[in-house]
């Protein structure tokens, strides 16, 4: 008991020190975890601690990541995908696997060896490269979005690999395999393994009909437990209203059907995907992302510290040469095929380097595949050892290339951009930045009036979307004063900013507050504590995007409770009136740069007029002079909105 306790420590303490470091680092999780591996490595040796054991109970996290894959692939957002999803995504890992394959054979490997190489680095890093993108707000550029896309087509991906890989085992690996363990374990009787494991198994020794019927047999159980059997398990499971019971059956469900595909010889992972695309209507499948996820966390960092736990870094230093020549190989022959893809799907600029760039190294499932082959027979240990340090070494390269784009390349494409944005040939009193889901109504509603808005947006893809509809907008970053000189800033009345990204949207209002004064700033406010960041910008008008939606849903729920539905407005404006009220009181001690919860006269004004607030709002029988009783009416003539009032 006290070498487990010694041993969870170990690896706990490592988690939480490292991954924190390499975030704040810009280096991601995953490679958080790689690192606290090859630190507490010394230690695992010291305390002769199996890494082998300990990677295959980890190796679990792998399956219950992808039963929440399973969970969230929507099939009308997939068909909504389809083409670029399996144009970019499938030409990507097709056209990879192929090359890298073809090379390795001539490097003299067996075509089976090859071909699992080839699937290993096709795969990039899905954590690495979407946490980069979200952070450095270029998930909305047409470059990230097609970066995704491939990212989930390979997600997809491994599961058609994890059940490919056991076809290429190679007998003479089994054999040597076999001869190890005989020799370990007494001839195969020292521990009871292997009787035990040819025991559990449902088609050892069987015919291949046999064997076919109940493959069969165990993935149409798979969908019968998902769509009969698992919705009133669940509703009896509810019925006692115990969260541990819910967490337990959710459990249950997954290892389950683990076990199954283990005693036909299929894939765990195959199993659980499949159960979570079945369960992916469920009403239930929001709690079962919950219950799984923080397992699925723990059980892959754990798995990814034992991957840098078991790096032999004298195999390293011995082919130091090859693994830094295979790891740029690898990286460059990736550019090179996303390069040619993103040509082929006329991605440009900027776009075509973010993707080229971003999705050039490895990736974590390379690990899974690597592990799995080993435990398949068949990529020899030693070969499986050089390419997991491949893939870490990429991994580690990752963050520089990011660096690169934004560094060296990004800002050459400003050039072509400034021409694209000197070809804004329409004027207008009013400028509408961005042209999304928040912007496009904008817009819409002030044609509706007569106005023809300048529009600017940063996505070519949706400038293309939006052509086809003979909708005119105007590619360019509105953040850039060029672009806004070139849209009419100097004569306009209005500017509604609608683009994604707090700092982008804070510093726009900022530029304009003080270079175009005369300018009127309705602003996009992602958040309460961003509301406050604009008015100090000098913003006139601030929408929160949820605000008004998530007013309206109140107004539903006291429609929903019988109130009648004229006094459910009465009430929805009260409460926006009064929040709009406490916004503009403590917008005064705001404090830029300092964290509200940090700022303790904000909390305490905050908390006394929030409890006013609430008991003016439960005791009030009359709106604030905006409603009629018997109706809806307009303000008096002389009555005016306050532009300084965020909204």
């Amino acid at each position: 008991m006290t070498g487990f306790l010694l041993l969870a420590t170990v690896f706990l303490i490592a988690g939480v020190l490292a991954v924190p470091l390499a975030s704040r680092l810009g280096l991601g999780s995953v490679l958080g975890y790689l690192i606290a591996g090859i630190v507490i490595s010394p230690i695992l040796h010291w305390l002769h601690v199996d890494i082998i054991e300990i990677q295959h109970f980890a190796e679990f996290g792998v399956v219950m990541m992808l039963f929440l894959v399973g969970l969230e692939l929507d099939p009308k957002m997939l068909w909504a995908m389809r083409r670029r999803l399996l144009g970019l995504g499938g030409l990507q890992v097709a056209v990879t696997t192929g090359l890298i394959a073809v090379i390795c054979m001539g490097f003299g490997l067996s075509w089976s060896v090859a071909l699992a190489l080839g699937m290993v680095f096709a795969l990039s890093s899905t954590a690495i490269v979407l946490q980069t993108l979200n952070e450095k707000g270029l998930m909305q550029a047409q470059g990230g979005q097609d970066s995704f896309q491939v990212l989930l087509f390979q997600d997809i991906a491994v599961i058609p690999m994890l059940a490919l890989l056991p076809l290429l085992a190679m007998p003479e690996l089994a054999d040597v395999a076999g001869q190890v363990s005989a020799d370990q374990h007494g001839d195969g009787h020292g521990d009871g393994h292997g009787d035990g494991h040819a025991a559990m198994s449902l088609v050892e020794g069987r015919p291949g009909w046999q064997v076919a019927m109940i493959t069969l047999a165990a993935v149409a159980a798979i969908g019968v437990i998902g769509n009969f059997l698992a919705r009133p398990l669940f509703r009896f499971v509810a019925m006692a209203n115990l969260r541990e019971v819910f967490v337990a059956t959710a459990l249950a469900l997954v290892v389950g059907i683990a076990l199954l595909m283990s005693l036909v010889g299929l894939s765990p992972a195959l199993g659980t995907f499949l159960a979570g695309v079945v369960l992916a209507n469920s009403e239930y499948r929001h709690e079962l992302e919950s219950d799984i996820d923080p397992f699925r966390g723990l059980l892959l960092g754990l798995f990814f510290m034992t991957v840098g736990a078991a790096i032999d870094f004298g195999l390293l230093w011995g082919n130091f040469a090859l693994v830094i020549g295979a790891a740029l190989g690898v990286m460059a022959l990736k550019a090179g095929v996303l390069y040619a893809l993103a040509r082929m799907f006329k991605l440009t600029g900027s776009d075509r380097w973010l993707f080229t760039l971003g999705l050039a190294q490895a990736g974590e499932f390379g690990f899974v595949l690597l592990s799995f082959t080993v435990a398949s027979h068949v990529i020899p240990p030693e070969v499986a050892q050089i390419a997991l340090l491949v893939v870490a070494l990429s991994m580690l390269l990752t963050p520089g290339l990011f660096i690169l784009y934004d560094r060296g390349i990004a800002p050459r494409f400003l050039q072509a951009q400034d021409a694209a944005a000197e070809d804004i040939d329409h004027r207008s009193k009013i400028i509408v930045a961005g042209y999304g889901r928040f912007g496009g109504i904008v817009a819409r509603m002030l044609r509706q009036i007569g106005e023809q808005p300048v529009v600017v947006d940063y996505s070519s893809h949706q400038l293309e979307m939006l052509r086809r509809f003979d909708t005119k907008v105007f590619f360019g970053d509105a953040t850039r004063a060029d672009l806004l000189h070139a849209a009419g800033i100097e004569d306009a009345k209005m500017l509604v900013i609608a683009i994604d990204g707090k700092d982008q949207i804070t510093h726009l209002v900022e530029h304009v507050a003080r270079h175009h004064p005369h300018v009127h700033i309705v602003a996009r406010a992602v958040d309460r504590g961003h509301v406050y960041d604009l008015y100090s910008a000098g913003a006139k008008d601030i929408i929160r995007e949820t605000f008004d939606s998530a007013v309206r849903a109140g107004r539903a729920a006291y429609e929903a409770l019988g109130i009648h539905p004229f006094q459910a407005e009465q009430l929805a404006r009260r409460f926006t009136k009064a929040d709009r009220d406490l916004l503009v009181k403590t917008a005064a001690v705001h404090k830029p740069g300092v964290l509200l919860a940090d700022n303790a006269e904000f909390v305490e004004l905050a908390k006394e007029l929030n409890a006013r607030m609430e008991e003016e709002l439960l005791n009030a029988k009359d709106g604030f002079g905006v409603d009629g009783h018997q109706g809806w009416v307009p303000p008096p003539a002389n009555v005016g909105s306050d532009p300084e009032e965020g909204r």
